[in-house]
């Protein structure tokens, strides 16, 4: 992992945000992708000198006017001022107070989480920790995706599965997306100096190569708070599933329930679970 996460973060939106986004002209023999040092040092109000030496790792510790400067400059969401705001303390050497209060990784779930899924069946839900490996799921669950190969392994993993594993590239339609979103959630969701999270980086860096570092080195990219993907299921057909996450920040897991987001999705969901049609309806998105 690189030790200049905060002037990668900040060389990576310059280099996104287009001058017209920002209302200035692009003007003509533009070679810099983004934004020019000198344009984004007069939208924020400081010298190019300090940003250059913000986004080259000599100084780390930028206070928070500034950093609210940049953020307003570069037109970030409140999740990526959130973030900002976590590569900014790592920087400067971590947040104790933050850093204390990070559970174990944990690859158990608790009894009570438990009995949450048992009260889901037959839906398609799993317990996620924060690095992917799958520690309890519901049934249904098993159903949708032991079939595709998902749970294979002692231990299995979604970020290894979706990475290394070929038959990953059938089951998603939009495969391109699932990979982007995962690694997204990994960064923003994490503490980035996790120890999990780089021994995990580092495998992927050399089993899947290109299509993970690329990804894991994009600091601008953020997850979807709302995705609908497609699974091919060998058994089922085309699935069309939403899904909703569930949050259990003192355990750093998460569940995940998937939702049928149309009404051929549901009645094969109920086919795959010797249910009647009908027993499942369709989640529509509105707005």
């Amino acid at each position: 992992m690189s030790d200049n996460e905060l002037g990668t973060f900040l060389r990576t939106w310059r280099e996104a945000v287009t001058p017209a986004e920002v209302g200035l002209s692009a003007g003509p023999r533009r070679r810099t992708p983004g934004l020019r040092r000198a344009e984004l040092a007069t939208l924020a109000g400081i010298s190019v000198e300090y940003l250059t030496r913000l986004e080259q790792g000599r100084d780390r510790n930028p206070s928070a006017q500034v950093l609210g400067a940049l953020a307003d400059a570069l037109h970030l969401s409140l999740r990526d001022r959130m973030l900002l705001r976590r590569l900014t303390k790592e920087a400067d050497g971590g947040d104790p107070l933050v850093c204390a209060a990070a559970p174990p990784l944990s690859r158990t779930a608790r009894p009570t989480v438990r009995a949450v899924l048992d009260r889901l069946e037959p839906a398609p839900a799993v317990v996620l920790n924060w690095i992917g490996d799958v520690i309890a799921h519901t049934e249904g669950y098993a159903r949708l995706a032991g079939p595709i190969g998902l749970l294979d392994g002692e231990r299995p993993n979604l970020l290894r599965y979706v990475f290394t594993d070929v038959r990953a590239r059938d089951a998603y339609r939009d495969w391109d997306r699932v990979a982007d979103d995962l690694v997204a959630r990994l960064r923003h969701d994490v503490p980035l100096r996790d120890p999990y999270v780089a021994e995990l980086a580092d495998e992927l860096s050399v089993t899947a190569g290109a299509e993970f570092t690329r990804r894991f080195a994009d600091l601008a990219m953020t997850p979807r708070r709302v995705v609908a993907q497609t699974v091919e299921h060998p058994e089922a057909g085309p699935l069309r599933l939403l899904y909703e996450t569930l949050a259990l920040p003192d355990d750093g897991q998460r569940i995940v329930v998937h939702l049928p987001a149309d009404d051929a999705t549901a009645a094969a969901l109920d086919r795959l679970d010797g249910r009647r049609p009908g027993a499942l309806r369709a989640v529509r998105l509105t707005g």
